[in-house]
């Protein structure tokens, strides 16, 4: 058998190649069409599909399982804390009760610094700000983190 032939087309516009897979340390954060700046983790990167079971009755070695709907987490930001007050002013606006909500995108780059995966999110605003830990026995760099809720991940 031929590797072409257990290829299922519906699922790929192309037959699979053989590549490295991207690094998860080259990426960028766009906040309305602007680079936000160099972050340095981002998390709930992730989107499920929650199932309802439903048992047949006579049925006793499975359950059906159909989809309900679609879960987004929220997603979480991490840099480095510069004297750059944008993000903390983003959240206080919303402390303040006015909600400016933004799209963006998180970049994934290959090894070369080109733009490889996005992973755009829509409508998205800050609900919690987190600062640094500060303690003087240590000489670690002091992080900042956002914490934003959207309505959904698509990636392009």
């Amino acid at each position: 058998m031929h590797y072409s032939e257990n290829i299922d087309t519906k699922y790929c516009s192309q037959p699979p190649i053989d590549s490295n897979p991207y690094l998860n340390s080259r990426f960028f954060i766009e906040i309305n069409g602007l680079i936000a700046g160099g972050f340095s983790e981002v998390t709930g990167l992730q989107v499920e599909t929650e199932v309802e079971e439903i048992k047949e009755g006579g049925v006793n070695d499975y359950t059906h399982k159909l989809p309900k709907g679609t879960k987004h987490p929220n997603l979480v930001l991490k840099r480095g804390i510069t004297n750059s007050d944008i993000l903390w002013n983003w959240h206080r606006d919303v402390v303040k009760g006015n909600i400016d909500r933004r799209s963006g995108a998180i970049l994934l780059l290959d090894f070369e610094g080109n733009r490889e995966i996005r992973w755009n999110f829509e409508e998205a605003y800050p609900i919690k700000w987190i600062g640094p830990n500060l303690n003087s026995k240590e000489s670690s760099i002091s992080f900042e983190s956002l914490e934003l809720v959207h309505n959904g991940i698509y990636k392009l």
